[in-house]
Order: structure tokens, then C-alpha cells, then sequence
């Protein structure tokens, strides 16, 4: 089995090494993280070393890394880490779980995070560092660029582009042919029909409460 070190600490991390553990053929080994946040010498377990000092305790000839990082400051974190750690000449590992459909001809990008019940449709391309997470669905010729997280139930259409460093909350509909630009966060259950504008912050409208209780409702 190939050996890996998990960069992380967090709930990502947690679970990206039980999904390496019980789907991969991948051994994890150790785990890594700044060294301002290296508060303890194992995790999980296992060894939890300074990634300043990655090299030393596991050269780039014997592990591969996986960065395990969340959307935070859309996806840029998990970016720098990515491109920090090629920067070093690791192989990056990427996780495609057995329970996808993963029916495109073009394989996923480094860094991939595929979870169980995602469809992946003919012709799709998955760039580097992107985060599928549960039961999404990406339309036929649709293009996840580079450094993006889609989160659980999104409906991608056939012949969409998600352009870097997006975020896409829960059950989030986006139509045919849409251009998501470059940094756009939709919020969860959003319906994006047209192409959304750079950086830019898209929610759907509020539920509303009503003034009648739910017993006086009949089903």
C-alpha cells in the first residue's frame, strides 16, 4: 500500500482518513500542520508532525500528501497548501470513493475529495483541489475548475463551468450552460440560471413563519 500524510487537524482531516482507511489503497501514516498549530505529537493516533519539518521525517520519495482543508477564504487556504506542498515535490493523493458514479472519460485533478453517491457524468473535466462531498450530481461536458468546493445534493446542469475558488452550499441548482465566475459563494438551496459575476454572493430567499401553529394545519 502507498504511504500518506493527511495535512490537518480538523473534521476533514478526521474523515479523510477513515474514507483512506476503508477505500484506498493508501496506508495513512502521519498527519502534518504549521508549525504554530502542531499542539500535540499525534492525532488520530498517530504521529502529528510540523510541515516545516515534513521532509525530514517523511521525504517526498516515500509518502504522498493529501491536503485536508475546508473552504475557508474560498478554498484559498487549501490552494496555498496544495501549491505548497508541490512546491516541495510531493505527489498529491486524491480520494474517488468506490460508491461514485464516475462516469467520465477524463480522470480527476491532485487533491480530488470525492464522496460516496456523487454522479459524474460523461465528459465532465474535475480540476486540482476540489471538494465533492455527498450525492452531487454534475451534468454531461460540465468543467469543476481548479481549487473548488461543492457541498452535499447540488444539481450541476450538462454544459456548465464552475470557474477557482467557488463554494456551492447544499441542494443549490445551477442550470444549463451557466458560467459560475471566479470566487462566487451560493448559498445553500440557491437556483443559479444565469452566469453569476466574479466574487460575487448569491442566497435564495428566506423561509417565512407563519402566524398558525402546526396542529391547526391539516395534512
Amino acid at each position: 500500500m502507498k504511504k500518506l500524510v493527511i495535512f490537518g487537524t480538523g473534521d476533514i482531516a478526521q474523515l479523510a482518513k477513515y474514507y483512506f482507511d476503508i477505500d484506498s489503497s493508501y496506508e495513512v501514516v502521519a498527519f502534518t500542520v504549521d508549525k504554530d498549530y502542531c499542539l500535540a505529537p499525534t492525532f488520530e493516533n498517530l504521529p502529528l508532525v510540523p510541515f516545516e519539518e515534513i521532509e525530514k521525517h517523511f521525504p517526498c520519495n516515500e509518502v504522498e500528501i493529501f491536503i485536508a482543508l475546508s473552504y475557508a477564504q474560498m478554498n484559498k487556504l487549501r490552494e496555498t497548501k496544495f501549491l505548497e506542498a508541490k512546491k516541495m515535490n510531493y505527489t498529491i493523493a486524491s480520494y474517488i470513493s468506490s460508491k461514485c458514479t464516475y462516469l467520465s472519460q477524463f480522470p480527476a485533478g491532485e487533491n480530488a475529495f470525492i464522496l460516496e453517491d456523487n454522479t459524474i457524468q460523461p465528459y465532465v473535466k474535475i480540476g486540482d483541489n476540489v471538494t465533492l462531498w455527498s450525492g452531487n450530481h454534475i451534468g454531461h461536458h460540465s468543467v469543476i475548475e481548479s481549487h473548488n468546493f461543492i457541498s452535499s445534493h447540488v444539481v450541476i446542469s450538462g454544459h456548465c463551468k464552475v470557474e477557482p475558488n467557488c463554494f456551492i452550499g447544499v441542494n443549490s441548482t445551477i442550470g444549463h450552460q451557466v458560467i459560475i465566475a471566479k470566487e462566487t459563494l451560493i448559498g445553500a438551496g440557491s437556483i443559479i440560471t444565469k452566469n453569476t459575476e466574479e466574487s460575487s454572493i448569491y442566497v435564495p430567499a428566506r423561509s417565512i413563519k407563519l402566524d398558525k401553529k402546526s396542529n391547526e394545519i391539516k395534512l
